[in-house]
């Protein structure tokens, strides 16, 4: 009898699995798993003023950016890196497994044919192709526990790239100091490369057991959505819309939490607020757009982001203050 008591749940946790195992490729507004995006947007930061900080600045990253093998529990992304970048996406989560001073990119167990070489000269290419962009790249140590990438990571820069491609600070830069630089977020220990991967505020329950537990995922992701508009705009907010389980695969999940953050967004009525870095696996062309579209606009804004203030309230220290400059100006009393 325990035997058929246990059935049901077993074929429940059976039938989640297999949901994430069989599919076909899809090319949705927020979802897409096919070889290439919809359409590109490789050098959208070129309209954004120069002394805006990168903490103010909203952009669409990829989880797992280099992880297209190794089947449903390792694959988060289908696009190249060069498609990723040219699409549109600012920041790239790379896992990179260190072996005798050797740097390949892994997601867990599963190697991704590609070598941290690969990425640095991708990057560099693409800046030097869009001198007006700038990329952020986490860099963290994957299916390998030496604790000691740090001389490595200089080595392939060096040898790959080159060392003034690097933002050479933790301080957050404005878009101007930022433009043609990778920006290392570095999560390793070491002297520094660049800023510190934890100076972040980050939002990354990535951990979803089942497709059951998608509307927990969601709520964390929508949390720190609508904290970060109001948030420290010093600081960088960085939200993974990511996440997976045994019963849970990256595919199914980010066909449920795309869809949900799509509809975020479109139902949002201001675009002028700065929701920081929206980290995701297999986005779309249109929802990456969505995301860049979410600038801020003017300082003003920028201003209330700091203590949000109301519509009437909002318009009442506007009066105050355009009545202040005229007594000021012409020496009346109004």
């Amino acid at each position: 009898m325990s035997n058929i008591r246990g059935r049901p749940v077993k074929m429940l946790m059976i039938l989640l699995g297999v949901i994430g195992l069989s599919y076909a490729a899809i090319q949705r507004p927020d979802y897409d798993d096919t070889p290439n995006p919809e359409f590109l947007n490789p050098s959208w930061m070129a309209s954004i003023p120069d002394d805006r900080l990168l903490s103010e600045i909203t952009m669409p990253g990829t989880h797992n950016a280099m992880a297209l093998y190794g089947g449903v529990y390792a694959e988060c992304q289908t696009w190249s890196l060069a498609s990723q970048l040219k699409a549109g996406v600012r920041f790239l989560d790379i896992r990179v497994r260190h072996v005798n001073g050797n740097l390949t990119i892994h997601h867990g167990v599963s190697y991704q044919r590609a070598h941290f070489g690969d990425v640095l000269e991708g990057v560099a290419d693409f800046l030097q192709e869009y001198p007006n962009e700038t990329v952020l790249m986490r860099v963290k140590e994957e299916f390998s526990e030496t604790y000691d990438i740090y001389g490595a990571v200089v080595d392939h820069i060096h040898r790959y790239a080159h060392w003034d491609l690097l933002w050479h600070s933790r301080l957050v830069p404005t878009m101007g100091e930022a433009r043609g630089k990778l920006i290392i977020l570095q999560d390793f220990p070491g002297p520094d490369l660049g800023m510190r991967y934890g100076s972040m505020d980050i939002a990354d329950n990535w951990r979803v057991p089942t497709l059951l537990h998608v509307e927990e995922k969601w709520q964390s992701v929508y949390e720190h959505l609508e904290a970060a508009p109001a948030g420290n705009m010093a600081q960088i907010f960085l939200t993974y819309s990511s996440g997976a389980g045994v019963f849970a695969y990256p595919r199914a999940v980010a066909q449920r939490i795309n869809a949900q953050l799509y509809d975020y967004l479109r139902a949002k009525t201001d675009l002028n607020q700065r929701l920081g870095i929206i980290c995701m696996d297999f986005p779309a062309a249109p929802i990456i757009q969505m995301i860049i579209d979410f600038q801020l606009k003017e300082v003003t804004n920028r201003r209330q982001a700091f203590n949000p203030l109301s519509s009437k309230a909002s318009l009442k220290y506007k009066i105050s203050s355009l009545r202040k400059k005229m007594n000021k100006h012409f020496n009346i009393n109004v």
